[in-house]
């Protein structure tokens, strides 16, 4: 059995961490404990109403009919969120796009997890992850249909494609930049293999590991609604290609804020969610 102390340090211990006190003074313990900090929204917010602010100024100015300002988008997003556009558009959307994160979450995770461990799953693995990771996947997108057809399934594969390399390669550096004289520790006090993935390398990596995943699930909604762009004209994709084909721009717009605010909103709560499980009181004394 190793120390608990041992195990939990990421690097080599110091003695005021093995005594429980954390080497930071007590204002940087705040500040990381809580992320970004409460002090931080009114900077997000004056920087919200200063791209709003002038995105309605340039909207304005004659340039583009096809700009509207941000005071239009605004209406026409309150008026499809009355008449039921955005619900019924993300009732097609959402579903591929959570079965496509769930099978990257899950499959990803594991193979990314393969491939650190084992040098021959990863000789075999890798160079196919690095293809697609650098493959340009909106080409690749609408060969989806000889395949799977204008389906829901055509946009799970396109949510995997995207997601995927993603994953799993930041699942697999997680395990291979584990700390090696932890494991080498581990080995000294006669730890097995399995104990030494489950008490050294899956606790080092996994911040690295849920960093991959969140990733992934902005790379999703770019692979769903791409997908619906270029395969099947459903859902939020529909809603953009329709409005933009009878020139209303406000409408056009007001669906492509629609799921960037909806993909912000996700990404927030998971990075919420991160900060939560990774900050260092909820480490292990």
């Amino acid at each position: 059995m190793l120390p608990r102390a041992a195990l939990a340090a990421p690097g080599i211990a110091t003695p005021a961490a093995a005594e429980g006190a954390s080497p930071l003074p007590a204002p940087a313990q705040a500040r990381r404990a809580g992320g970004l900090g409460d002090a931080a929204w009114p900077w997000q917010l004056a920087s919200f109403v200063l791209v709003l602010a002038a995105w309605e100024i340039a909207g304005h100015w004659p340039v583009s009919l096809a700009f509207p300002p941000a005071s239009r988008v605004v209406a026409a997003a309150a008026e499809m969120a009355l008449a039921g556009d955005f619900g019924r558009a993300y009732a097609v959307t959402l579903p591929p796009l959570v079965a496509g994160i769930g099978i990257v979450g899950i499959t990803g995770v594991a193979l990314g997890i393969a491939m650190g461990l084992s040098r021959a799953f990863e000789w075999f693995a890798l160079p196919l992850m690095v293809v697609l990771q650098t493959a340009p996947i909106a080409a690749i997108i609408p060969l989806l249909t000889y395949f799977y057809g204008v389906s829901a399934t055509s946009k799970i594969a396109a949510v995997i494609l995207l997601a995927a390399p993603i994953v799993v390669l930041n699942s697999y550096r997680g395990i291979r930049n584990t700390n090696a004289s932890l494991v080498d520790m581990c080995r000294s006090f006669l730890g097995t293999r399995r104990q030494q993935v489950t008490k050294i390398m899956l606790p080092h990596a996994s911040g690295m590991i849920f960093a991959g995943l969140r990733l992934g699930v902005s790379a999703g909604f770019i692979g769903v609604v791409l997908a619906e762009l270029l395969i099947s004209p459903t859902g939020i994709g529909d809603l953009i290609s329709y409005n933009r084909s009878i020139a209303r721009y406000d409408k056009m717009f007001a669906a492509i804020v629609s799921i960037l605010a909806l993909a912000t909103v996700t990404l927030s709560l998971l990075q919420r969610l991160e900060n939560r499980l990774f900050r260092p009181d909820h480490a292990v004394p």
